[in-house]
């Protein structure tokens, strides 16, 4: 097992003394003193594999001797992750497929060519289930992967979903949302697509960017959507351009259809360049519509307003904290991963939100933004029970040395615990050269 800060007992019942816990993580946090940045001495004891307690810090019950105890010294406590939006079709293809440029075009032609020339099942298997293998030893319990689905990649990349659902089950939840662009939607092939995606207990999904037909296309997506039953998962407006604004219409959409279903969108970078006026009527109607945001921060700063030799001016992110004042549910997201569209990552929800915290001034304080990699996407994913720290909740946590988020945000946290149904994991990284046979095979 690889170096952490604690030993974990072998079995039995645990006691966390000693620990510290963001408030907003813990379902009935009434009786916790936090601290100016919502943190609050805390106390969890492990049972089962649940939680059995959640409450200030005490002394250890007299008579009490079943019970081993981990002192955290003053550590902080986190529930398992969420990945709301990954690409673990993509991962892990950039030492063969780099990026020429590192633009958003070159990601998009890099990524076509490798997908038609290398993506047979055994290759998306390989990669997916390292990314997953990544995601499990950071502590990651949830994850949201879209699949780039235009035929005929869709009857490979599927069943490979499929299996690694069942691979994975009691490890990591696993949902997908089918990725194609706007445009492909003209096809009335992508009806077939949509079946594959009702079969695959999956998501309805589709790149939206402005095209002449826009309206008339999206409206056959939610439209497929609707006949099987399906919640959306979008990717909308991913550019730094001001006239991009689909979400609006998106939005008008959901609301003239009343859609059914759950609808989250990600990126929305040209939100962060339009005017107030817009940007006020276009939140106006995600709120009414009841539509969810995912920001991939990592991945939007390293494609947008890039251009060879000449330092980015306008970064993509979009507007978490307006998003957030108006109701509307944010999280934060992994994106792509060592592909074409993102260079780097590891499938590390500290990295995202220790970069998501910096990148969009979400401190001072930081308030309840921890729920935006755990709470808030799991929520999203119609997972009740993950995100949180609950009397009854699995007993699925991260467990840091890191006392402060001054201490917890500096540092990777590489020496971190994660526990699982009650037990310490081993979180040793797979190594990169593992697929080194794999990336260099034969095309298919």
């Amino acid at each position: 097992m690889s170096a952490s800060f604690i030993r974990w007992p072998d079995g039995g019942r645990v006691r966390l003394a000693n620990g510290r816990t963001p408030i907003c993580f813990v379902d009935g946090a009434d009786g916790l003193a936090a601290d100016a940045d919502g943190v609050a001495p805390v106390e969890i004891l492990v049972e089962d594999g649940r939680i059995a307690h959640v409450g200030p810090a005490r002394a250890a019950p007299d008579g009490e001797t079943d019970v081993a105890t981990v002192d955290l010294d003053g550590g902080q406590v986190w529930p398992a992750y969420a990945d709301v939006h990954a690409h673990l079709d993509k991962g892990h293809i950039w030492p063969r497929t780099p990026n020429p440029d590192g633009s958003f075009m070159g990601a998009l032609e890099a990524v076509k060519n490798d997908r038609a020339r290398r993506w047979n099942a055994a290759d998306v298997r390989a990669r997916f289930d390292f990314s997953l293998r990544c995601a499990y030893a950071h502590g990651t319990a949830a994850v949201r992967t879209h699949l780039d689905s235009i035929p005929p990649q869709d009857a490979i990349s599927w069943p490979v979903f499929e299996e690694m659902r069942v691979e994975w089950a009691g490890r990591i939840d696993l949902q997908a949302a089918c990725l194609a662009g706007i445009e492909n939607f003209r096809d009335p092939a992508m009806a077939g697509v949509a079946d594959q995606v009702q079969r695959s207990g999956g998501i309805m999904g589709a790149v939206a960017y402005p095209v002449p037909d826009f309206r008339h296309l999206m409206e056959w997506v939610f439209d497929l959507a609707i006949e099987r039953g399906l919640a959306l998962d979008l990717h909308v407006d991913e550019a730094v351009d001001p006239s991009s604004n689909t979400l609006a219409e998106i939005a008008e959409i959901a609301l003239e259809r009343r859609f059914p279903h759950p609808i989250q969108v990600g990126h929305c970078c040209s939100l962060s360049v339009q005017t107030d006026a817009v940007v006020d009527r276009t939140l106006d109607l995600v709120a009414e519509a009841g539509i969810a945001v995912v920001s991939l921060p990592m991945c939007n700063m390293y494609l947008q307003d890039r251009a060879d030799g000449r330092t980015p001016r306008l970064r993509g992110v979009t507007i978490l904290q307006e998003l957030k004042r108006r109701g509307i549910p944010v999280s934060v997201a992994s994106d792509n991963t060592r592909d074409p569209f993102y260079a780097y990552g590891d499938m590390d929800m500290h990295e995202v939100f220790t970069q998501a915290a910096r990148i969009a001034h979400l401190d001072h304080p930081l308030a309840d933004w921890p729920n935006a990699v755990t709470r808030t996407p799991a929520t999203v994913m119609g997972l009740a029970d993950r995100g949180r720290i609950a009397v009854g909740g699995p007993a699925d946590l991260v467990l840091f040395r890191a006392r402060h988020f001054s201490e917890l945000l500096s540092r990777p946290q590489a020496d971190r615990a994660v526990v699982r149904d009650g037990r310490a994991i081993d979180t040793t990284l797979p190594d990169y050269r593992e697929l080194d046979i794999q990336l260099q095979g034969e095309a298919r």
